[in-house]
């Protein structure tokens, strides 16, 4: 084997690296629009999602929705199926032929055996699977039997592939909007703005999509350190299966603000803190952006009565970090906080009060040269006191070249886009609905140093939910954040999730020779 089809191998394993697992084939110079001798901007040809158990509630009612943006030089066929996590299965080769051929059945008298045995597989039937790039599914489960979702997507349905549950709760511990998009397999996640107060019940929900068990560690840190645990070494993650984990059950201690580290010693798996309080409600903390010395935490609702940023930076070094908003007029200083100092190993909360002020806004946070890493969360209050509602925002990754919000509505949905560096320009798609409609396009001008809530494009026609999908044409970097918002009973349910990069193309060098053995 030649050294151009090692390079060749070499990038692809490690974009499977990054993205749980992944796959790309041979480049096609012409379909990619790339001269022979240069690198070819690939679609990813195979990935998987993973979506934790949405609920413990038996008021809960939850929509999962699925998509897949249109992508140029996407394989013509491929699948995209998301089962129950205990039920998961390899789909079979022929399953989106068979879908799509659904309405052309000729009505031919099945046998009973048939039909005995279609009933039989019933509970292996996917709960989503698209027909279609460009168009949303959806699907709704009641009540606390909604299971964890384990999926893959491959061929023209891979790159851009993106999953959302949205639930609501009426009642009881954890009530209102509680939104997670479903992500890739990892080995390690960060979540600060945990907890272990009796106020709150906290899940660490661990969901492993292999065939063989994951053996996981947590660790705790709190104000004075890392806390200690009783069992939260070696772990065990059942094959194809989803654990949800009370954190206060870990250790004696109540604390108030925890940062939780999940380090997976065998296998992969996907995590997310469902986080639950008697009186504010409740909503899931998605991982922060991996430990840098610059964070930013964008899409800050600008009704927000209460922002309290929970802050850790590994290891031993202590930090100042400098706080900015990002503002629709630019880059300030909130005051009374201009620098945040954190102790090493310690996590450190700090109430930034009505942060916002009526305002679009969006935190960055910045350590002296860059040079101490630090992971941080957000979490945010809505409304008036005895009616109000939580949701979390962590240190988010930027938007590279494409992301999508998923089961958004005509009313309802903010999107907040944010350049904090430099100035921006991004086209913003809203796909058909999921019922119905046709798409809309338009771009917009993000400024330097700004945040900005966009009045987002909305299908012609709509029926049902519809997805957003935000591109970055030049400049940036960009951040951007999905909030969902309703009113029940005089209470502002929310749910805010920042939108990472879907991660759908990739950069592959041009071989001088046929690297069709990579296809086999």
């Amino acid at each position: 084997m030649n050294r151009t089809t090692l390079s060749l191998i070499a990038g692809a394993t490690a974009l499977a690296a990054v993205t749980g697992f992944a796959a790309v084939s041979a480049p096609d110079p012409e379909a990619a629009g790339q001269r022979t001798g240069a690198a070819a901007t690939l679609p990813v040809e195979r990935t998987g999602l993973l979506c934790p158990r949405p609920s413990t509630s038996d008021l809960a009612e939850t929509t999962y929705t699925s998509f897949t943006p249109v992508t140029e030089g996407a394989d013509g066929k491929g699948t995209a199926v998301l089962r129950s996590a205990a039920q998961q299965s390899a789909p079979d080769e022929n399953e989106n032929e068979d879908a799509e051929g659904e309405d052309e059945k000729d009505g031919e008298t099945t046998e009973k055996g048939d039909k005995d045995a279609a009933k039989d597989d019933k509970a292996d039937r996917p709960v989503l699977q698209l027909k279609e790039p460009g168009k949303p599914v959806s699907a709704e489960a009641d009540g606390a039997d909604a299971p964890a979702l384990v999926g893959t997507a491959d061929g023209r349905f891979a790159s851009g592939w993106t999953a959302q549950q949205t639930t609501e709760v009426a009642a009881g511990t954890g009530r209102g909007l509680q939104g997670v998009a479903c992500s890739a397999a990892d080995t390690q996640f960060w979540f600060p703005g945990a907890s272990t107060d009796d106020s709150r019940t906290d899940y660490i929900h661990l969901t492993n999509p292999d065939d063989s068990a994951a053996v996981v560690d947590i660790e705790l840190y709190g104000k004075d350190g890392e806390l200690e645990t009783t069992v939260g070494e070696g772990i065990t993650v059942k094959p194809r299966s989803a654990e949800p984990v009370l954190l206060s059950t870990l250790t004696a201690e109540k604390q108030t603000d925890v940062t939780v580290h999940v380090v997976v010693r065998s296998g992969r798996v996907g995590a997310a803190v469902q986080a639950l309080d008697d009186e504010t409600g409740g909503d899931w903390l998605p991982a922060s952006a991996d430990p840098s010395g610059r964070l930013v935490l964008p899409g800050i609702p600008k009704d927000a009565k209460a922002v309290r940023l929970v802050a850790f930076t590994p290891g031993d070094a202590d930090v100042d970090l400098k706080v900015r908003l990002a503002a629709p007029s630019g880059l300030i200083t909130p005051a009374g906080n201009e620098t945040l100092h954190l102790k090493g190993g310690m996590t450190a909360a700090f109430d930034l009060g009505e942060l916002t002020r009526g305002e679009a806004g969006s935190l960055v946070l910045t350590a002296p040269d860059g040079s101490v890493p630090v992971v941080a969360a957000v979490r945010v209050l809505r409304g008036e006191e005895g009616k109000q509602e939580s949701a979390f925002i962590p240190a988010a990754r930027p938007i590279e070249t494409r992301a999508t919000a998923l089961d958004n509505t005509a009313k309802g949905t903010t999107l907040s886009v944010t350049a904090p560096e430099g100035g921006a320009e991004i086209k913003v798609t809203a796909s058909a609905g999921t019922e119905g409609g046709t798409p809309q396009t338009k771009t917009y001008s993000i400024k330097p140093g700004t945040t900005q809530d966009i009045e987002a494009p909305v299908p012609a026609g709509l029926e049902g939910g519809y997805a957003l999908t935000v591109e970055t044409r030049s400049g940036g970097p960009v951040y951007a954040s999905r909030t969902l918002a309703s009113t029940e009973g005089g209470v502002p349910y929310f749910t805010v999730q920042p939108l990472p990069d879907d991660r759908g193309m990739v950069a592959v060098p041009d071989a001088s020779e046929d690297l069709s053995v990579l296809q086999r």
